[in-house]
């Protein structure tokens, strides 16, 4: 049965409770256990799906297709453990799940309440899993004392209430704010924050709080005593110069030493640090760096494409260079000329995306990507964006564009190079799609397989010629224009194993110049950086030495 550490969060959002639950479970297994990381969301929407990249940052998405918070990114980049459907739940499912039971009868006429019955669905989803893995880590999303979180809360109380003595504890993590006028770390909001933590029956365990300054012993000891906790087990958390020497940081400030104290796990075993040693040696000692382009539609939110910076940093780290990302608005190419805007950067990435806004400079930069043989990575609209560009450019169809602007539009303006799809085979049985489907959950989720073409690039990068990536696209690239495509130097390098469905394009007299339906940043970690992106920044070094 797993041990199970519940992190929540007061005073203030954003503190990182991700980071801090994704570098507790890369410590555990430093020292030999195994974990499992899950996410519990307090909105009301069914999932991150529907919601703008601005509104809630990018949509990781797992294997099984689940969409979910992109703190489950940061778990798969710090654990390697790939997440699932099951590690990451709203409040919005929660409710669905209530209310469908509810319409079937399941509560035999019972008056549903959110106690037990919204509670013990939480509950239930808690307990999925629990003999698979030493540590389960739950993060809760938002902070104490949010009306939306309270279910949340009232369930992991009674959840641990239920469970045997040690077997469950609580991580709190709070601010430290430093006011300069006096001089001095303020520990009254982390006091209040913890109080009411209290007041519905949760006491911390261990207490993680942020501070840009050093927390001096007579405040430590000041938080002990008015929070109730031992004064091990407050961790300091100071601001890093990366997310990825968060392990080490945490180790030195005794977290992982704190929550095993709190299990009563002594003696411990001691913690094989080795590999986040070389991750931390890999981003301070670089030699050279690269200028690489983003350009997309929702620069002014970095977390709307925040595993593409990750993976980015990885392929750094794989060449033992420092990558210099630069964003930039798709929509200046409405005004200014590409040619000056991109000039100086050793490669052009163009992200995934939706709706129109913004694909006429995706397009533009692709052309300027292909004219001067500068790298470029197409991803999933990237990808579509190339091949547009492609058709319009080079093999003469002047019309050609996406059916999504159509639709999004309402009339018929271009020849469809890229359509909404209508059915892709999934497992052993066959999707079917329409228009004007919910949107919700409706696209090509989750991984599929893909067979590479001989003697290509793509196969050369990967070193194998089928390859498993993630997806997350309602449109794809219509194989009636592949000959067409093909005859102009466009290659069709990737195809779905029935051959129906383009994966990969890349231009076979470019040096590298690949676009991809998929979304590989998605499966790249720092210890394992993805082999599209270590190659990638590989070709920009090899384009900066030319500068």
């Amino acid at each position: 049965m797993a041990r199970y550490v519940f992190i929540t969060g007061g005073v203030v959002s954003s503190l990182g409770k991700g980071l801090a639950s994704a570098a507790l479970g890369a410590l555990l297994q430093a020292r030999g256990f195994s974990v499992r990381l899950r996410k519990l969301d307090p909105y009301l929407n069914v999932d991150p799906g529907t919601m703008s990249p601005f509104e809630h940052g990018e949509v990781f998405v797992t294997d099984d297709g689940a969409e979910t918070d992109l703190d489950l990114g940061h778990y798969e980049r710090f654990t390697g453990v790939a997440c699932r459907k099951t590690d990451s739940v709203s409040s919005g499912r929660i409710y669905s799940n209530v209310l469908e039971k509810e319409r079937r009868g399941d509560y035999l006429g019972k008056t549903i309440q959110v106690i037990p019955h919204v509670t013990n669905e939480i509950k239930d989803f808690l307990r999925v899993g629990d003999e698979e893995v030493d540590f389960m880590l739950c993060e809760i999303g938002g902070t104490v004392g949010d009306i939306e979180g309270l279910p949340f809360f009232e369930a992991i109380r009674q959840f641990a209430h239920e469970k045997p003595r040690g077997e469950c504890i609580f991580m709190h993590l709070t601010l430290l704010p430093y006011l300069a006028a006096s001089g001095e770390l303020k520990t009254k909001p982390t006091q209040h924050s913890v109080k009411e933590l209290q007041s519905i029956g949760i006491a911390p365990d261990v207490l993680v709080c942020r501070s840009e300054h050093p927390i001096p012993e007579r405040e430590r000891e000041k938080i002990a005593l008015f929070c109730n906790v031992r004064k091990e087990a407050v961790v300091a958390a100071y601001d890093l110069k990366s997310i990825y020497e968060a392990p080490l940081a945490y180790h030195r400030e005794g977290l992982d030493q704190a929550v095993l104290d709190a299990f009563g796990i002594s003696p411990a075993p001691r913690p094989n640090l080795e590999k986040w040693l070389d991750v931390q040696d890999r981003i301070h000692n670089t030699d050279g760096e690269v200028n690489v382009a983003i350009v997309g539609k929702y620069i002014q939110l970095e977390d709307a494409y925040k595993s593409i910076k990750e993976a980015l940093t990885h392929g750094g780290m794989a060449n033992r260079v420092k990558v210099n990302v630069q964003w930039v608005d798709a929509e200046d190419f409405d005004r200014e000329d590409v040619g000056e805007r991109l000039s100086g950067y050793h490669a052009i990435l163009v992200p995934g995306g939706f709706g129109e806004r913004g694909t006429e400079g995706k397009i533009k930069a692709a052309q300027f990507a292909r004219e001067r043989k500068v790298p470029y990575l197409g991803i999933c609209l990237g990808m579509q964006m190339a091949v547009i560009e492609a058709a319009r450019n080079v093999a003469g169809v002047a019309r050609a564009g996406s059916e999504e602007f159509d639709h999004e539009k309402g009339e018929k303006r271009f020849e469809p190079v890229v359509y909404h799809l209508k059915e892709w085979v999934q497992g052993n049985h066959t999707v079917s799609r329409k228009a004007d489907d919910d949107k919700g959950g409706t696209m090509r989720l989750g991984a599929y397989s893909a067979n590479l073409k001989e003697g290509s690039k793509v196969a050369e990068v990967y070193g194998a010629t089928v390859i498993e990536e993630r997806h997350r696209h309602r449109y794809e690239v219509d194989l009636k224009y592949k000959d067409k495509l093909e005859s102009c130097g466009l290659v069709f390098s990737g195809m779905s194993p029935d051959g129906r469905l383009p994966e990969i394009v890349e231009w076979k007299d470019h040096p590298w110049f690949i676009g991809v339906q998929y979304h590989p940043e998605l499966k790249s970690k720092p210890f394992d950086p993805h082999p599209l992106f270590a190659d990638f920044i590989r070709a920009a070094v090899d384009t900066s030495r030319l500068t």
